[in-house]
């Protein structure tokens, strides 16, 4: 299984649904509620396409934008195995560059990232240790985008609102990671993570939220729509940056090939990817 946090990818945080099981809400322990916030966040139908635009803040209020398309697709029905891919379109020096991600089920090995960058021609690994250093620059990071196995954590439900599950997320091994605990308010109709607080030191020193959500229609005959988290931010209180994320163009369910995930087409991404 694969993490809360990871809604925001893509990206992607991209991508989240309404109703998972059918158990009683009033049933559900906090395990229930992580699984299906998880499962709303990054494994809603069978694959799921979209355009993103990233507008990257920084304390001096200078702005930067980088666009790209992304498209991932679940390898199997327990939330576990899923691919991703994201080629670039701007700005110029980042176009053609894709972003790769093979995410593995509990036990196995930890999950493979590539990058390829097309100015050196060059496929690169991007190792476990790297994974929540930044994302091409934004103030999300590699894990954001590609989600972090729940089994990591120890998970509290620390509270709850009219509206949102507040949940506790402490991980299992403390130096894997720069955070102490992070606290995830989630929505207990839709099951999405609506904001992300991650504490060091005592304080919060990162926040990531949701913005705007939309229903998009599942592209499945008789199937419900799928609540889309389609606007996301994450704030970095240290820097005093801030990255926001729009999906536009969302489609689910288009059963893209598995010959997309692969190298040969790191280096040559399909026409398709690159308008």
């Amino acid at each position: 299984m694969k993490t809360i946090a990871g809604l925001f990818l893509v990206l992607f945080g991209l991508l989240v649904a309404t109703g998972f099981c059918g158990e009683a809400k009033s049933s559900l322990d906090v395990q229930g509620i992580v699984a299906r916030s998880n499962h709303a966040a990054l494994y809603q139908g069978a694959d799921m396409r979209g355009a993103v635009t990233m507008t990257i803040t920084d304390k001096q209020g200078r702005v930067r934008t980088r666009r790209f398309n992304m498209i991932r697709k679940n390898g199997d029905a327990k939330d576990q195995a899923q691919k991703y891919f994201v080629c670039f379109l701007e700005p110029a020096d980042v176009r053609r560059m894709v972003f790769m991600v093979h995410k593995h089920g509990p036990g196995a090995q930890d999950d493979d990232r590539w990058m390829y960058l097309p100015s050196l021609d060059l496929v690169k690994r991007i190792a476990a240790s790297d994974k929540r250093t930044s994302f091409v620059g934004s103030d999300f990071l590699y894990e954001d985008i590609s989600g972090r196995n729940i089994d990591e954590d120890i998970h509290e439900l620390v509270g709850a609102t009219d509206r949102h599950y507040i949940v506790k997320n402490t991980p299992k091994n403390p130096r894997s990671v720069e955070f102490s605990h992070y606290v995830a308010h989630i929505d207990k109709e839709t099951f999405l993570p609506m904001k992300l607080e991650y504490h060091r030191a005592g304080r919060v020193y990162r926040v990531a939220e949701t913005l705007a959500v939309e229903k998009i229609p599942s592209g499945e005959a008789g199937q419900p729509t799928y609540a889309t988290a389609v606007r996301s931010r994450v704030n970095d209180l240290d820097s005093g940056g801030s990255t926001e994320m729009v999906i536009s163009r969302v489609r689910y369910n288009q059963k893209p090939s598995d010959d997309l995930f692969t190298e040969r087409c790191l280096r040559r991404a399909p026409s398709e990817f690159l308008r």
